[in-house]
């Protein structure tokens, strides 16, 4: 759709174009956050919990703002939070917010180049401009979370060849942050990059070390009691929960799944670390859907995710793109900007009592991870399409047409 936009215009008059969409696109949304329509709350649980490690106060035993939110992070993510601090609130909100656009125009660039893109500086400009707009995106800025800097992290990591010096060592930092990208650690190790998964281990558990020989108390806490309280997180049956857990007990109408989600979770999962394992030793795929397989698998086996944690929707429609799923990359980029889930009525309990015909729009980022992990196996039974090709042969081709049986 850009690509057409863009041929509308005189090659001259492309580029000061999609500047000011970009422009325009900041512009809206520096407007939302300067009359204060972003709370931030999440930015103000990290001062907290760094606040927690200066002062020398128990860091799972506060609750801030209106929310009356407490702190879920391991003890290592604490000590990077600390710096927060430093700075006064405000001032503080707004390095966030301008901190994770910056963010978001590097996941742009790290995404483009994991797919095999052909960098073309004006495409990237309007990319930025559009995924502001994505929801999880979106809300990421609104929550001022840390979502954006952990997708570079990870994907720049795993972006690198293999052989590359200190290959794992940021993947591990991000696992230490946030528990969930450690499933990146098992699909090296499956996939047979032993010493990049074993570097990655090494960070993970180095981090735990840091954690542990600052903060021994808040570190026993948490590793035995904290990380197990699923409650501490949120409600996991509210739409904001778009795992397979939040998934199951709106469906079931019930506050706790039971044996129910551990079951599916397993067998999901399993799968899924199969599927990814077999797209990265399927000739002319390279290591791209092995990796986003393996996030949305992160995502769905989580007890929660949050919408915003779903910003891996950038890469897997730079992905789609690149392999010739245009019309199915729209489509994907449809879901991740429409907000069908907020559409639904949520307020109290009612996300346990949707209809049936709702359920679809309460839990759509869900439904779409497993609905591609289907058309993934699918796709890994046939010969990789034209449009893999490297991309310095691929720009000088015309745009190849949809592959049969679109993805």
């Amino acid at each position: 759709m850009i690509r057409r936009l863009t041929s509308i215009c005189p090659p001259r008059a492309r580029r000061p174009v999609l500047v000011l969409l970009l422009a325009t696109s900041l512009l809206a949304m520096s407007a939302f956050f300067l009359l204060d329509r972003f709370p931030m709350v999440d930015t103000l649980v990290y001062r907290a919990e760094g606040a927690a490690v200066v002062n020398g106060t128990d860091l799972y035993g506060f609750r801030v703002t209106e929310g009356n939110l407490p702190a879920t992070y391991p003890p290592f993510a604490a000590l990077l939070f600390v710096p927060t601090t430093w700075l006064p609130v405000g001032l503080l909100l707004a390095a966030f917010f301008a901190g994770n656009v910056a963010l978001l125009a590097l996941l742009v660039v790290l995404s483009w180049r994991f797919a095999g893109l052909p960098p073309r500086k004006g495409l990237l400009v309007a990319a930025v401009a559009g995924a502001l707009w994505l929801e999880p995106v979106f809300q990421t800025l609104f929550f001022g979370q840390v979502n954006l800097a952990l997708a570079c992290l990870i994907l720049w990591d795993l972006g690198r060849d293999d052989r590359a010096p200190g290959k794992g060592i940021a993947l591990g930092i991000a696992a230490g942050i946030k528990l969930t990208p450690a499933v990146f650690i098992v699909y090296l190790l499956i996939t047979g990059r032993i010493r990049a998964g074993l570097t990655a281990a090494g960070a993970f558990v180095g981090s735990v070390l840091l954690g542990v020989f600052v903060l021994p108390g808040a570190s026993v806490d948490f590793f035995t009691r904290r990380m197990f309280e699923t409650d501490r997180v949120g409600k996991v049956w509210i739409i904001d929960n778009q795992s397979l857990q939040g998934l199951v007990t709106r469906v079931l109408h019930v506050p706790e799944s039971g044996w129910v989600w551990p079951l599916a979770a397993a067998v999901s999962g399993g799968a899924a670390l199969w599927l990814a394992r077999r797209a990265h030793r399927t000739p002319g795929r390279g290591d791209r859907w092995g990796v986003l397989i393996t996030a949305g698998t992160a995502l769905l086996v989580s007890p929660i995710s949050w919408s915003h944690h779903f910003v891996w929707c950038v890469p897997v429609i730079a992905v789609l793109v690149a392999s010739g799923y245009r019309r199915t990359a729209l489509a994907v980029a449809v879901v991740f900007t429409c907000r069908s889930l907020w559409l639904v009525p949520h307020q109290g309990d009612l996300d346990l009592h949707l209809p049936w015909w709702q359920q679809a729009f309460a839990s759509p980022y869900a439904l779409l991870t497993l609905v591609l992990f289907a058309a993934a196996a699918r796709q890994l039974r046939t010969p990789a399409p034209p449009a893999a090709l490297p991309a310095r042969h691929a720009e000088h081709r015309s745009a190849p047409p949809e592959p049969a049986g679109h993805l």
